[in-house]
């Protein structure tokens, strides 16, 4: 293909085989791979099959998706792995010291990369290059989007990988080679909310106006809170994860971005998971733009926004309402992602509101409002920090409150069974004033 002054197509160097990425790790590299989707799956194949070429490589990445050989400790001296959010691939390599995690708010994930590694390599799963020699990277921006022009990148092309736009745009000139391989793209199937779940949508919901900004996170709950916002107009889209529920707010006409102080009319994310209708309908959708997430997440960005709802899960919160999402039953589970990024630009945000849902009881029956943390929890979002808890018994307001009435505002939607229990234990801890006769 020949550069053409006069706007032709520009000349982008072939594809090589995935192995070519071995002659750009020297010893001790630090390679950055995307979160989700942006993981691509012939280059860490090629790393594996080639382990004994390599010494002291650490590939860092936050949510990887398949578990792999060099996760789980196989090739050791060789090939390591770095968590910075565990998953289903790297949960259990982690609960047996067979990989590293890094604790980490997600807006600040870039910025710990450039202090705390040598960033030698970037290697990403991207959409085709276009006529201008630009390659997208898809579904992603995340963290890898902010090292564009600054590391470099190897690229993995897949043509189901949909053409995106915003800030994850990278020029071949950029590129230090590139390969292609047909590997699909992982689907997240939505879990469907049951009548607690609904009940908190709805709960949330009705304290959203009409003009929000909102932010949601995946799974039932914010399918409920989602499903109970159709009716709302002109909400506008900032947010960490985007969705199938998201992308069906869009469709029904309830976001139009008219409202919004910053990108107006877009529905800005920094990545996107979930079915192949979503991957699909983003293509080339010129409405969505994929940003680096240390300014998606930044609160100081957030906060500009009026009107602002965040709304996330958790696991527990204790009476003074310190939130635990990253651990269950006090064992690691996740980290920290963008909760508390959005929590605190939520706070700053003129007119804005955070959300913090949990269904009352663990699926054994168990209170996730307790009076203190389970051993071995760990706090992900500061009591001084927390805003709203929304359980399906009702919604504890806590910003400015004191301890006892935030304690007893926690009793009041913690479920009925366990509501006897949690004021006694409470008054035990000084928490909870006893009730007048």
């Amino acid at each position: 293909m020949a550069d053409d002054a006069g706007g032709g197509v520009a000349r982008v160097p072939p594809p090589v085989g995935p192995e070519a990425v071995l002659a750009h790790l020297s010893p001790g590299a630090d390679v950055i791979v995307p979160l989700a989707n942006g993981e691509p799956p012939a280059l860490l194949d090629a790393l594996e099959s080639c382990h004994d070429q390599l010494s002291g490589v650490r590939v860092h990445q936050m949510h990887a998706l398949q578990p792999r050989d060099y996760i789980s400790g196989k090739f050791p001296g060789q090939l390591s792995h770095v968590s910075y959010f565990l998953s289903e691939a790297t949960r259990p390599a982690y609960w047996a010291g067979q990989c590293d995690l890094v604790p980490n708010h997600f807006s600040e994930v870039p910025r710990i990369l450039r202090a705390e590694t040598r960033c030698d390599l970037v290697m990403a799963r991207a959409a085709p290059p276009d006529r201008h020699g630009y390659f997208s990277l898809g579904t992603n921006a995340d963290y890898v989007a902010s090292l564009i022009g600054q590391v470099p990148f190897f690229l993995e092309v897949t043509e189901v990988m949909p053409r995106t736009f915003g800030e994850n745009q990278i020029h071949h000139s950029q590129i230090v080679g590139w390969c292609e391989s047909d590997s699909p793209l992982s689907e997240l199937q939505a879990k469907q909310p049951n009548g607690a779940d609904q009940r908190i949508g709805d709960y949330v919901a009705e304290r959203i106006g009409d003009g929000a900004t909102i932010q949601v996170g995946i799974g039932a709950i914010p399918r409920a809170v989602i499903s109970s916002l159709r009716d709302h107009r002109d909400l506008g889209v900032h947010t960490e994860l985007l969705s199938d529920g998201l992308m069906q707010l869009v469709e029904a006409g309830a976001v139009t971005g008219t409202r919004k102080q910053l990108r107006r009319h877009k529905v800005v994310t920094t990545f996107a998971l979930g079915s192949r209708r979503l991957y699909d309908w983003l293509h080339e959708n010129a409405a969505v733009e994929l940003l680096p997430v240390d300014w998606v997440n930044d609160p100081r960005v957030i906060a500009r926004e009026s009107d602002f709802a965040s709304v996330n899960a958790t696991t527990e919160v204790d009476l003074m309402g310190q939130a635990a999402s990253e651990t269950i039953a006090g064992r690691y589970w996740s980290s920290s992602g963008g909760q508390a990024d959005f929590a605190r630009g939520a706070m700053y945000s003129p007119g804005g509101k955070a959300f913090l849902t949990l269904r009352s009881t663990t699926s054994e029956g168990h209170s996730r409002i307790r009076p203190t943390l389970t051993e071995g929890s760990v706090v992900t979002t500061l009591k001084n920090t927390v805003d709203h808890v929304v359980t399906e018994w009702g919604v504890a307001e806590l910003k400015g409150r004191s301890l006892a009435d935030r304690a007893g505002a926690l009793v009041a939607v913690a479920h009925p069974d366990h509501r006897d229990w949690l004021e006694s234990e409470g008054r035990r801890l000084g928490l909870t004033r006893r009730r007048h006769l």
